[in-house]
């Protein structure tokens, strides 16, 4: 077993390097790599790494990065504009993809509940792999990204709504906790408001000579309000959005999320590394059916519902096929779903394995068929 941190992280690299340059090689995304060399190397396969927990920690603030660089990309009207106009299909295939998901573990003969939980955990698509492969160098593609961001924006925050619910925040009185949380957010964004419009620009505008100064307060910004948010009940991942749509507003918005890109990428290898090596194929062998079943539905039924929803918008058809594509995974938010409800016993080890093979299947093969099909950064 390796404790060193240092030693971890060479072998992370070196060995994602060399899965990543034979995946380039044959015309491949260099996400598969690094979710193949975590499975090869991890817990569950040689033991080269053989606890990835704490690797799984540091790599969630890869995931607070790309958050913070959504909200430096969105400027704030127009992203309430795009999420309004996008409410509705989110809330439409949410329900329908909760109910189809429901059916299908029933059939498997999954117990009622679980099966309620399988419904909700993999209706989400991924934040991460959608950003990830959205270039941002075409007016389409820009627009494109902007209706996906909104759309994962409300996903997340039905995400985190039902992560609080598992973790027992919100059990008692649905209505008061959500209530209590929404007055939360809402005094989260006015106050981040007054501390960008009156101290942040300020300090900016000052010292914008200094490229690293605007990197570290930049960073500090970021990170400030997701443990505010943390703190107050949301998530930290909702609080860097906050504080990067906030700073939006600033004339150097880009240049902070050029920037910042780099530690982002670092940081969501190691996601991806760690997402691999917790997969337990023994253990997870005895739902590989339904999880085949689970994952065919979500990667070939759910482009087909988002396209047909985005034709009922008026996009034009190589939108709504595009954009179906590119949200057609499971996300991120199923294995934290799957995790509070396997710790609160909630659910079974059978269902816990069934949602973590099914988003890691739909992981594989989503950025395989994206990246095949369309242009990707």
């Amino acid at each position: 077993m390796l404790n060193n941190i240092i030693l971890e992280i060479f072998i992370i690299f070196f060995g994602s390097a060399f899965f990543g340059s034979f995946l380039l090689f044959i015309k491949q995304p260099l996400i598969l790599g690094y979710i193949f060399f975590g499975m090869i190397s991890g817990p569950f396969g040689m033991k080269i790494i053989n606890n990835v927990v704490h690797l799984e920690n540091i790599s969630h603030f890869g995931i607070i990065l790309l958050m913070f660089l959504l909200g430096l990309n969105l400027e704030p009207k127009k992203f309430w504009k795009i999420i309004n106009e996008t409410a509705l299909i989110t809330l439409l295939s949410s329900l329908f993809f909760t109910g189809l998901f429901f059916v299908v573990a029933i059939i498997f003969k999954f117990p009622l509940f679980e099966a309620f939980i399988i419904g909700v955990a993999l209706l989400f698509s991924s934040t991460i792999i959608g950003i990830k492969l959205i270039p941002t160098s075409t007016l389409h593609h820009k627009h494109i990204g902007e209706v996906m961001i909104s759309i994962l924006l409300f996903q997340d925050i039905l995400a985190i709504f039902t992560l609080l619910f598992l973790y027992g925040d919100m059990k008692n009185n649905i209505i008061a906790g959500t209530f209590i949380l929404l007055v939360k957010g809402i005094l989260l964004v006015i106050g981040a408001y007054f501390v960008v419009k009156y101290i942040i620009l300020k300090v900016m505008r000052k010292f914008d000579r200094s490229q690293e100064y605007l990197f570290l307060i930049s960073l500090a910004w970021c990170l400030l309000l997701a443990e505010i948010a943390q703190i107050l009940g949301l998530s930290y991942e909702i609080g860097a959005f906050i504080a990067g749509i906030m700073l939006a507003i600033s004339p150097i918005s880009l240049y902070i999320a050029e920037s910042l890109k780099p530690l982002r990428e670092f940081f969501l290898i190691i996601f991806f590394y760690s997402t691999g090596a917790e997969l337990n194929l023994i253990k997870s062998k005895e739902i590989f059916l339904p999880s085949i079943v689970l994952a065919g539905i979500i990667i070939f039924i759910k482009p087909w519902v988002y396209k047909k929803l985005f034709l009922f918008k008026k996009e034009s058809l190589a939108f709504s096929k595009e954009m179906g594509i590119r949200l057609g995974q499971s996300s991120e938010f199923a294995l934290l779903i799957s995790y509070g409800a396997f710790s609160n016993k909630i659910i079974g080890e059978n269902t816990f394995y069934l949602i973590q093979l099914t988003t890691i299947l739909t992981f594989v093969f989503s950025t395989y068929i994206t990246s095949k099909k369309y242009r990707v950064q």
